[in-house]
């Protein structure tokens, strides 16, 4: 079957930041050598550079947003190629194997965990059976702590996202055997997905959720094979809307780490 959600149909709302940590051989050119060619090339790859400051122990940390359709690797790939390229006449063969990529959101993992943990607080509805039935669909995984680090041979990654779908036309769904469906294709979805839910609220009209996702995924690839499946699972109907909302989250927030930027030398 055709998906019914593709990168050209569905709009993305989002805010993607990373931090990503370099460790470097020895020292490397001056920051004003190559600062401004790389934030203009890194840009061509659906990458933009922020910030980026030298930390003792020849660390290089890069504060930087992306596009949807990226995906952790490719962050990776982009900056660190880029800037070896950059430099290697001078300083061939710069950077060590490994490298840290974290996600970082506006407000602390916890924080947003609690945002969607409380969700039914946010959307009050008067009828007292309504709020029974929904308390049903918040649900906690404690045994999944997505605060731990993804290694890889080449590096380790901290990639976790808060999702947000929309109803089409904010359709209110309040028949506990389709709540159930959307539920039971979620849970079904992280598990043959590698995705690890810490977090999940289920509206009448929408639904949040907070995961961790493997690197390899992008948030858009992430967000399409959600909305797919809860299509497939309601007989291929467009329950959702043909967009979604995808926020990193990360153990710090934005404002820590340009912080620790600032800090450094």
């Amino acid at each position: 079957m055709e998906p019914l959600y593709t990168p050209t149909t569905v709009k993305a709302a989002y805010q993607l930041r990373w931090s990503l940590s370099l460790f470097a051989h020895s020292e490397l050119p001056s920051i004003e050598t190559w600062l401004d060619e790389i934030k203009q090339v890194v840009e061509r790859d659906g990458v933009r550079l922020l910030e980026a400051r030298f930390r003792p122990r020849n660390t290089w940390q890069f504060f930087l947003s992306t596009q949807p359709e990226i995906a952790p690797p490719e962050i990776v790939k982009s900056v660190k190629g880029r800037l070896q390229h950059s430099i290697q006449k001078t300083t061939p063969n710069a950077f060590r194997r490994n490298f840290l990529l974290t996600s970082v959101g506006e407000a602390k993992r916890q924080v947003v965990e609690d945002y969607v943990a409380s969700q039914l607080d946010h959307h009050k509805i008067l009828d007292e059976r309504t709020q029974v039935l929904l308390s049903k669909f918040q649900m906690e995984f404690p045994e999944v702590d997505i605060s731990q680090k993804q290694t890889t041979a080449h590096g380790a990654y901290l990639y976790n996202l808060h999702m947000v779908l929309v109803h089409a036309g904010r359709w209110n769904e309040l028949r506990e055997e389709k709540l159930a469906c959307s539920r039971d294709m979620l849970i079904r979805v992280a598990r043959n997905k590698g995705h690890r839910i810490s977090r999940l609220a289920i509206l009448s009209d929408h639904l949040h959720f907070v995961v961790g996702a493997p690197p390899a995924s992008s948030p858009q690839e992430v967000a399409l094979v959600y909305l797919n499946n809860l299509a497939y699972a309601h007989g291929m109907k467009e329950l959702y809307s043909q967009s979604y909302y995808a926020g990193t989250v990360g153990e710090y927030d934005a404002w820590a780490i340009r912080e620790e930027l600032d800090r450094s030398p």
